[in-house]
């Protein structure tokens, strides 16, 4: 029997595409994980996630664990819509979609959104898990650089000027992480964000802004787009699970009613109740603002311990952004194939992930690499620079 005969036209393109986590490297016992964008494991509430569980059974008993789940799921949205309101974000019960997590709310926008004939603009480089769900529904992507100051919004411009006078099909949208993004950690300028909503508007795109990081912030939390969006263009995806836990698996889409209904009507059931009523009896017994401000505190602490163990440790052409927020650190290494460099890397005890992965055309990450600080504890960071610094000079000389 010919399997592939069986599948559509769409899923026979979609499957010659690398497979989902192909850029995930297989680690070697004791790895020291630099590639791992995780919440640092002393910050996962696993005691209070605990707590909640257990007073939900007892108070509610099997209501939990039916299709339907528990009559708290309903408060959980309005958790979101409060915390979204402190952010500038104010959003009816109609405007807002909880998902299983942001990828859930990235594929059902793409898949509602997008077909061959679309095109979509992202940044570069991007979040590859992003990349690879719109390579699934379109080939006809758009890569725009980034810089120390977040998308570079004029050669944006300059794409959409010559798309429009040659003819050209203009983007569906555009998929930004405009706060501490991933893999950079950059973050777009007060001035680009409207620019970029000023040329949504102008050109008729809608934009998709991943906030998974948005509240990370070292000090005061960028502006999000969808805050300062007038005109219903902004589809904002967010998640509990860099500031809480991600293996709960909730995350959301806010955007204009007409949107949120397609999203929904195509999520159908696929929900989990059983998380959702446990994370809203776990944000009723929190103090979130203390709890964020803990984060804060930890990945500050941290992701200065990287720094300064890169500023002693790496090779002077090295280069790197220095973050105000979120997880990552991206990484320049001049004539350097970090791909290559991986498997001695791992061979030391030492992960990360190549710059390749984040690119659509991968030739233009060769030289880079994307270092985690959210996972690994300060003295295993330090180990892991002093080790990739000894192999970055080896390589170099």
């Amino acid at each position: 029997m010919n399997v592939e005969s069986f599948f559509s036209e769409n899923i026979k393109a979609a499957l010659k595409n690398d497979p989902p986590g192909a850029w995930m490297p297989d680690l070697p016992d004791g790895c020291i994980r630099l590639s791992s964008g995780y919440p640092d494991p002393a910050l996962v509430p696993a005691e209070e996630l605990k707590e909640a569980v257990a007073r939900l059974l007892d108070e509610e008993q099997d209501l939990p664990l039916h299709y339907l789940g528990s009559p708290r799921i309903p408060r959980l949205k309005q958790q979101i819509q409060k915390r979204l309101a402190e952010r500038g974000i104010c959003v009816l019960e109609e405007q807002l979609l909880i998902t299983s997590g942001a990828c859930q709310g990235i594929d059902l926008i793409a898949r509602v959104l997008l077909d061959d004939k679309a095109v979509v603009a992202v940044e570069s480089p991007t979040y590859m898990e992003a990349l690879e769900i719109f390579q699934n529904y379109t080939k006809r992507i758009i890569s725009i650089p980034i810089d120390e100051q977040g998308l570079q919004t004029y050669r944006l411009k300059e794409m959409l000027d010559e798309r429009k006078r040659t003819g050209q099909t203009l983007p569906r949208f555009l998929y930004t992480i405009p706060t501490f993004q991933n893999p950079t950690g950059t973050t777009m300028t007060n001035e680009r964000r409207e620019h970029l909503l000023e040329l949504s508007i102008e050109y008729d795109f809608l934009i998709l802004e991943d906030d998974a990081y948005g509240e990370l912030s070292f000090d005061e939390n960028p502006v999000p787009i969808k805050s300062i969006d007038k005109c219903g263009r902004v589809l904002q995806v967010g998640s509990l699970s860099k500031v809480v836990a991600p293996g709960m698996r909730i995350g959301w889409i806010a955007g204009e009613s007409e949107f949120i209904k397609a999203f929904e009507w195509f999520k159908k059931d696929l929900d989990h109740p059983f998380a959702q009523s446990s994370m809203a009896v776990y944000l009723e017994n929190t103090d979130f603002e203390k709890r964020l401000d803990l984060l804060k505190d930890t990945y500050r602490s941290k992701c200065t311990a990287l720094i300064h163990s890169m500023e002693q440790f790496l090779p002077e052409s090295v280069s790197w952004y220095v973050p105000d927020g979120g997880y990552f650190v991206w990484v320049r290494i001049p004539g350097v194939d970090t791909s290559q460099l991986l498997s001695q890397a791992l061979a030391e005890g030492v992960s990360y992930v190549p710059g390749k992965y984040f690119f659509l055309d991968q030739n233009d990450g060769t030289e880079f690499l994307r270092l985690s600080f959210s996972y690994a504890n300060e003295k295993e960071m330090i180990e892991g620079i002093r080790s990739l610094g000894q192999l970055i000079a080896s390589s170099l000389s």
